[in-house]
């Protein structure tokens, strides 16, 4: 029986994150994700205590087009997802996978111990990841 690859989330996550203000306006969202070619800013916490929060296109797409508001009225706060889930750098990729399944995530932030933000990883880059580590295993 073979042993299944161990990855860390930490060899796929994404450290380059974007991040933003909760008082900013969806249009300047919309404008930075454009910007910087991504789909998803974190927003920023107010203080220590505060958690993180994410927005992503769809939240503007469900709350703010759909709804027919304005992306110059409507700010991050009011559509941002908050509390995000995080997981560990150190976690299992598996494990990760799974967690992000079961609740119906498609992303998550990876916070280190200091509950600083380390990166951000998505349910995609750790399928491919995992799936290429098993078709290796499976030409040996």
């Amino acid at each position: 029986m073979k042993q299944e690859p161990y990855i860390k989330v930490a060899e796929v996550m994404t450290r380059d994150l974007h991040t933003i203000d909760s008082m900013a306006t969806v249009r300047e969202a919309m404008e930075k994700m454009t910007r910087e070619h991504v789909s998803s800013l974190v927003v920023e916490r107010r203080d220590e205590k505060d958690e993180y929060g994410v927005i992503v296109v769809n939240d503007i797409a469900r709350k703010v087009v759909a709804a027919n508001l304005s992306f110059d009225r409507v700010q991050v706060y009011e559509v941002m997802s908050k509390p995000v889930v995080y997981v560990d750098p150190g976690m299992d990729l598996r494990y990760a996978i799974r967690l992000l399944v079961r609740i119906g995530l498609n992303r998550a932030l990876v916070l280190g111990g200091d509950r600083q933000i380390q990166g951000m990883v998505t349910l995609r880059d750790m399928v491919l990841r995992y799936a290429n580590s098993r078709d290796g295993e499976a030409a040996s």
